[in-house]
């Protein structure tokens, strides 16, 4: 059967997207049209944080996209130098936090030694650094895009563990988001099945999804990466058939082959 995955695709470089090879693996065609484009914000602030790690308890990644703007603070060869001979080493004396696999290997990649890949969502994460982290540290730094839920920054700030966000990276609806969607639906049909992978996919795709399904729109399964963008969905009336037990390609086709069965 047919999958709609709402979902940027993965950079070319690391091979075929896993959430369409799992998804084949299970007997289903899988399509991934872009919701989201980022413009990267404040890399010269974000950069010379990033070569102060002393006055820094801890770095927070919560998306690939807060590391991706660090490779790109990164990408001047002095810089580069400078981060491998002896910044990387400083910062991995302390706590580099991560939400998910992905975030966490992108992490790796750039010599830090990450915990907490496995929490799968900020609220999982900020219950792990409270009770890790003490409240007399220096602030733990955090990146982060432009639509952040509040769930970190308020936990930890009830804690009294002290943070200092900076806003890396700007997220706007895709250009082509609604051409591609009408292509989709005109080429292809309506899907057996749709994943949203963000709340700000679910703002941004959900009215042209209702239009162009039509009277389809109650078949269709709507599958969840994960709790938040579940209640995005269920908030603007949803029903939503599965969310992944974590938030990776193997658990959302799992959970999508169960429900399409």
């Amino acid at each position: 059967m047919r999958v709609l995955l709402l979902k940027e695709p993965r950079d070319e470089k690391s091979g075929p997207d896993p959430y369409i090879k799992e998804l084949e693996s299970h007997g289903h065609k899988a399509k991934l049209i872009p919701v989201l484009s980022f413009k990267f914000v404040s890399l010269d602030t974000f950069s010379n944080k990033l070569f102060q790690p002393e006055k820094h308890g801890g770095l927070i990644f919560t998306s690939p996209r807060a590391v991706e703007a660090m490779e790109m603070c990164l990408q001047a060869e002095e810089r580069r130098e400078e981060w491998n001979k002896s910044v990387k080493d400083k910062w991995n004396t302390k706590s580099i936090y991560v939400v998910g696999k992905a975030t966490s290997a992108l992490v790796q990649s750039l010599g830090l030694k990450p915990l907490g890949e496995d929490t799968g969502t900020a609220d999982v994460l900020s219950r792990l650094i409270i009770e890790r982290e003490d409240t007399n540290i220096p602030p733990l730094f955090f990146p982060c895009g432009s639509i952040k839920r509040e769930v970190l920054p308020t936990a930890l700030r009830e804690t009294g563990v002290p943070l200092e966000t900076l806003t890396v990276y700007q997220t706007a609806e895709h250009p082509d988001l609604e051409k591609n969607l009408k292509n989709y639906f005109t080429e292809q049909g309506t899907p057996a099945s749709i994943a949203f992978f963000s709340p700000s996919g679910v703002k941004f795709c959900l009215e042209a999804v209702r239009r162009l399904s039509g009277k389809q729109l109650a078949e269709i399964k709507f599958a969840a990466i994960g709790p938040t963008t579940r209640d995005a969905m269920t908030a603007e009336g949803l029903c939503v058939s599965c969310t992944a037990e974590k938030p990776t390609a193997e658990h959302l086709a799992a959970a999508i082959a169960e429900v399409l069965q």
